[in-house]
């Protein structure tokens, strides 16, 4: 490991600390960059993310993809995580804190939005960094790319119908565009260029030469980590200074929810004795969430200044140092798994 990446955890608490500090002294330029976007997209963080994801893409053999059918197992424990598990005990928990254990401190007329942007949070299972945790856990990016694939297939129906559920209306309105878009910028351009990218190499130099590459290109991948987060702590810098106890408090049930998703996920790869290349992955989407879309439906159904929107931006906060805590734990316990 180089030394961005044996010291990944200080980066991270570094550009939190410059992007909290960035973003409230200079509001204006975050509030430009904020407004780069389409169908509520940010394509700044869509530069940063094809950053990091595109390095793992180029790794992907469609050779091998055919064998991942012979290994379901994988496949089993993060479809029923994300969708029979996640939605429910998130909204059970934001019940439990916002409604009840943190209600002395919370505003009364704004827990049902905390508590519906939970629900949207926990609903959405991560599409983009998905890659990115894959990649530094040294997971098979062929089952990896199945496994997010097939999870963006059942997101497209079934998502809106969940959410309605835990939210107890009849019809929501699911930003399909962004849903699209997302799928197509975060996912689909970075595999077209990978693919391309490894069809040049192997013609040119064989595997050996995609190896080469893949390390050259390597530190590009965590710089884009490193300033996505810079500029997503950016934009809320602000809202973080002024609101501190009531980040931490919606904060809680979110990470109490993402320990035990990876804790049920990353047991039950390992009693059934998966390979680590495909348990560390299989954990890990079975935890992160797909923060674009929740964040973007919560302001399209309660509004930019909802409690809603708040409760899945503190999602974004907590998503890349919780994340790269299970990675952590998921490395340091490799040799606990069949290799």
């Amino acid at each position: 490991m180089g030394i961005f990446e044996r010291w990944l955890t200080l980066w991270v608490a570094l550009c939190i600390v410059a992007g909290i500090g960035l973003g409230t002294l200079l509001p204006g330029l975050f509030g430009a960059l904020a407004g780069v976007e389409y169908a509520s997209v940010n394509l700044v963080v869509a530069v940063l993310v094809w950053a990091m994801v595109y390095p793992m893409m180029i790794a992907i053999d469609f050779g091998a993809l055919r064998d991942v059918g012979k290994r379901p197992k994988g496949l089993i424990v993060t479809l029923t995580v994300n969708w029979l598990v996640k939605p429910f005990t998130m909204a059970g928990l934001g019940v439990l804190f916002i409604g009840h254990l943190f209600s002395g401190w919370i505003e009364p007329a704004r827990a049902p939005e905390y508590i519906a942007g939970l629900i949207l949070l926990g609903a959405a299972p991560c599409t983009a960094m998905v890659f990115v945790w894959a990649q530094l856990s040294r997971g098979d990016p062929n089952y990896t790319l199945v496994q997010v694939s097939v999870n963006d297939l059942i997101m497209v129906v079934a998502y809106a119908p969940i959410v309605a559920f835990l939210l107890g209306v009849t019809e929501i309105s699911v930003p399909w565009p962004t849903l699209i878009l997302s799928v197509v910028l975060y996912v689909v351009i970075p595999l077209i260029a990978g693919v391309l990218t490894r069809s040049a190499l192997i013609r040119t130099g064989g595997l050996a030469a995609v190896a080469a590459f893949g390390a050259r290109i390597k530190p590009a991948s965590v710089l884009g980590l490193l300033l996505m987060v810079a500029l997503l702590f950016g934009f809320q810098g602000p809202m973080i200074v002024a609101q501190p106890l009531l980040i931490v408090l919606i904060a809680v049930p979110i990470v109490i929810q993402s320990c035990a998703m990876f804790a049920i996920s990353y047991v039950w790869a390992w009693a059934w004795r998966l390979p680590h290349a495909i348990a560390a992955p299989c954990a890990l989407i079975g935890t992160s969430n797909f923060f674009e879309l929740s964040v973007a439906v919560a302001i399209g159904l309660f509004g930019l200044n909802s409690g809603a929107a708040l409760a899945t931006v503190v999602g974004v906060l907590v998503e890349v140092p919780v994340m790269l805590s299970f990675v952590a734990i998921a490395n340091r316990t490799r040799a606990r798994f069949p290799a």
